[in-house]
């Protein structure tokens, strides 16, 4: 059995990063087609590093709680959270950083955008997936 601090600290965490997922994924990505291309650099590479201010600690602190729950439980659902965890890391730098680094330089043609938007369903499917287990550990 997990201590309650550490249910109640993942949880919290991994509803800030659902949250956070689902406003990019409706809101967020779909309104950088709406910026002017001449502006999308400049308002991208402010976008990027406020939300990142946000997204780092989210993450390094949801993986260090998955690792966490591993190593002093590891249990079947820690270890299944703790892959999923690892898997939304795998989708962001496999595919979500490469399409930020294409607009942060400049590509910012329909194209990059939209499959910043398609290849972002995955991440906020599987974060949903990794909330919603919290309910069961």
């Amino acid at each position: 059995m997990h201590p309650d601090y550490l249910n109640e600290l993942r949880q919290l965490l991994d509803f800030g990063l659902v949250v956070l997922l689902w406003l990019v994924q409706r809101i967020i990505y779909p309104s950088f087609s709406q910026v002017v291309p001449e502006r999308l650099v400049e308002w991208h590479a402010h976008y990027t590093q406020r939300v990142g201010y946000i997204v780092v600690p989210l993450m390094f602190g949801q993986l260090g709680l998955s690792v966490l729950a591993v190593w002093q439980v590891g249990g079947g659902l820690d270890w299944l959270d703790l892959l999923l965890v690892l898997s939304c890391w795998g989708l962001t730098f496999g595919f979500s950083v490469p399409l930020h680094q294409q607009i942060a330089a400049g590509e910012s043609q329909p194209q990059v955008l939209q499959r910043l938007v398609l290849t972002n369903w995955p991440r906020t499917l599987v974060w949903t997936v990794i909330f919603a287990l919290g309910f069961w550990r």
